[in-house]
C-alpha cells in the first residue's frame, strides 16, 4: 500500500462568502512533517465591495505558509512587515514568541470582481525554536525552482526534489512542491521525507493506480515510492518534512508544546500585549471560549 489514510476535511465558513476546507489537524494525523494546520480557500468569484479581510489576530509556536493561485492580498504585521502577496510566491511568517497580523485585499481589488484561490499552511516550530524572535520572508515567485520533466512541471516551494532546492529557509527538512502533471503522463516521486501527502487542487490524478478525488487528501505510508498519472490535466501539492519532536496543543491561532504557555498567550492577547499591527486599529477577540 503506498495510501496510508484518506482526509476528507471539513468546510468553515469565514464570512463574506468565503469557504475553506480544512484538512490538518486530523483525528488520525495531527501534523505531516511540520506542516500542522492546512487550509484550502477558493477558488472563488469575489464581488465588488465583498469582505474577506482577516483583522489583526496573534499566533505563537508556528510558522504561517501563505500560497495564492489565484487573487492577492496585503500582508501586515507587528514587526513592521508590510508585503502585498501575489500568486506563486512563498510568505512565511515565524510567529515564535509571538506576532500580531493582518491580512487585507488591496485596494486596487477592493472595488472590483476578482478571484481569490490559495493555501495557507501553519507549519509548527522544533522545541529549540517555539520561542525564537518573529520574523516575515517573502519569497518572490521568480526565486522558486521551476522543473520541467516528461509532461509535469513541478515549483519546489520549500526543500529539495528534482535536483533543485527551495531558497526558503525552514527550521527542520520540510518539503513542499506545487506539480502540474499533462493528461495520461506519469510522475514518479523518489525519496520522500519520512511523513507526506498529497492533495489535488485541480483535475484527476492517481496514485499507483488509486483515483485520488477532489477534496481529499492523501497521506502516505513512510518510504513510499508513489507513481502519479494524471487522467486529464491535474494539479497537486506535495507536503511532508520529518516528524515534529513531540505532541502540540493547538487553540484558536497558538501552537505549543505546553498547555500553560498557551494559555498565557491568551491572556497576554486580551490584555493586548502581543504587540499592534503599524496603521490598524481593529482587532479580533480572543473567542470567548477557546477551542481545546
Amino acid at each position: 500500500m503506498t495510501i496510508s489514510h484518506i482526509l476528507k476535511g471539513h468546510e468553515k465558513d469565514l464570512g463574506g462568502g468565503l469557504l475553506v476546507r480544512r484538512y490538518l489537524p486530523a483525528a488520525v494525523k495531527q501534523a505531516v512533517g511540520p506542516f500542522i494546520f492546512f487550509d484550502h480557500f477558493g477558488p472563488v468569484d469575489v464581488a465588488p465591495g465583498a469582505n474577506h479581510d482577516v483583522r489583526p489576530h496573534p499566533h505563537i509556536g508556528l510558522a504561517t505558509v501563505t500560497y495564492l493561485f489565484e487573487g492577492a492580498m496585503d500582508h501586515r504585521d507587528s514587526i513592521g512587515s508590510v508585503q502585498r502577496i501575489e500568486p506563486g510566491a512563498i510568505n512565511w511568517m515565524t510567529a515564535g514568541r509571538g506576532i500580531v497580523h493582518s491580512e487585507r485585499t488591496p485596494k486596487d481589488l477592493a472595488g472590483v470582481p476578482h478571484r481569490t484561490h490559495g493555501l495557507q499552511l501553519w507549519a509548527a516550530l522544533p522545541l529549540a525554536h517555539e520561542e525564537d524572535e518573529p520574523s516575515f520572508t517573502h519569497t518572490p515567485a521568480s526565486a522558486i525552482p521551476v522543473v520541467s520533466v516528461a509532461g509535469a512541471t513541478i515549483k519546489v516551494l520549500i526543500g529539495s526534489a528534482f535536483g533543485q532546492t527551495s531558497p526558503v529557509r525552514t527550521y527542520m527538512q520540510t518539503l513542499y512542491l506545487d506539480v502540474t502533471l499533462q493528461a495520461g503522463q506519469e510522475l514518479g516521486l523518489a525519496g520522500l521525507p519520512a511523513e507526506a501527502a498529497i492533495y489535488p487542487i485541480s483535475g484527476a490524478v492517481e496514485i499507483d493506480g488509486a483515483k485520488l478525488e477532489l477534496r481529499t487528501m492523501a497521506l502516505l505510508d513512510a518510504g513510499s515510492t508513489p507513481l502519479l498519472r494524471a487522467v486529464g490535466t491535474a494539479q497537486f501539492v506535495v507536503i511532508g518534512g520529518e516528524p515534529l519532536d513531540g505532541r502540540r496543543f493547538m487553540s484558536w491561532n497558538f501552537v505549543s508544546s505546553s498547555k500553560e504557555r498557551i494559555a498565557q498567550a491568551a491572556d497576554d492577547w486580551s490584555a493586548q500585549r502581543m504587540g499592534q499591527v503599524p496603521g490598524e486599529t481593529e482587532w479580533i477577540p480572543l473567542p470567548q471560549r477557546l477551542p481545546a
